[in-house]
């Protein structure tokens, strides 16, 4: 199989970079719509930053290209850990916890 050539992407000289921790996805029969925030504590309502639109293949391909270079990072720099996450399910069904106990931890 040949080698595919490199395409070079021409990068604005006004492009700005931004931050963002949260991405919201949504979907129609026909695209995905990725929508990109920054969310800081007492923000009542973040503003959009970013908005993607693409179609579903294109959407599976960017799947893929991620989990493949998220693989790539964990094998040069480590594993990527995840925070503890709180769900509904630890309401739901975690037993209740003395407030006595919880203090001495």
């Amino acid at each position: 199989m040949p080698n595919k050539p490199i395409l070079r992407f021409k990068l604005p000289d006004d492009l700005e970079a931004q931050y963002v921790n949260f991405a919201r996805i949504s979907h129609t029969r026909a695209e995905f719509i990725l929508d990109f925030s920054l969310l800081l504590p007492d923000i009542g309502q973040p503003t959009i930053n970013s908005r993607i639109v693409m179609s579903p293949i294109a959407a599976k391909l960017f799947l893929k290209a991620l989990a493949e270079n998220l693989s790539r990072f964990e094998s040069k720099f480590g594993e990527i850990t995840m925070p503890q996450l709180h769900s509904l399910a630890d309401d739901l069904f975690r037993p209740p916890t003395d407030p006595d106990e919880e203090k001495e931890k």
